[in-house]
């Protein structure tokens, strides 16, 4: 198993979140409203049309992970897959431990920075995500 570019992997998620704003823009064209206040604007954000939006990104990643090959649309475009330790295909409860850790440590502040950070360090180029799950990111 070839282990996938960290570069290559930055632009794979980078294309997911244009694809996830994309199609969660409908839902969401309302969530960020300003009033104008005694100090200026302030901004509000709906807490209903911010959580549907988080299901959607959650879903588009464990659904595909776990039922398209270990590709989400950015990691096929750019020949990457996610995969088990052994090198098989990842399972559907690896997949979500995976999206799960990772949706926790971006809504805790900074912790985000954190899970991408270990890319840049571990030997395998496991994120806290990949490491939680017990994934690898590999060349497809």
């Amino acid at each position: 198993m070839r282990l996938g570019g960290r570069w290559r992997r930055l632009f794979a998620g980078i294309l997911d979140l244009v694809i996830i704003s994309l199609i969660s823009t409908p839902f969401s064209y309302r969530t960020i409203s300003t009033v104008t206040g005694s100090e200026g604007f302030v901004a509000i954000t709906p807490r209903a049309e911010t959580l549907l939006v988080a299901v959607i990104g959650f879903l588009y990643y464990w659904l595909l992970t776990a039922f398209w090959n270990g590709q989400t649309l950015g990691k096929r475009l750019f020949h990457l897959r996610v995969v088990d330790l052994g090198g098989r295909r990842a399972d559907v409860g690896q997949a979500a431990i995976r999206e799960l850790v990772r949706w926790v440590m971006y809504i805790t502040c900074c912790l985000g920075w954190i899970d991408l950070a270990f890319i840049l360090f571990q030997s395998r180029k496991q994120a806290v995500h990949d490491i939680a799950a017990r994934t690898l990111v590999i060349d497809a």
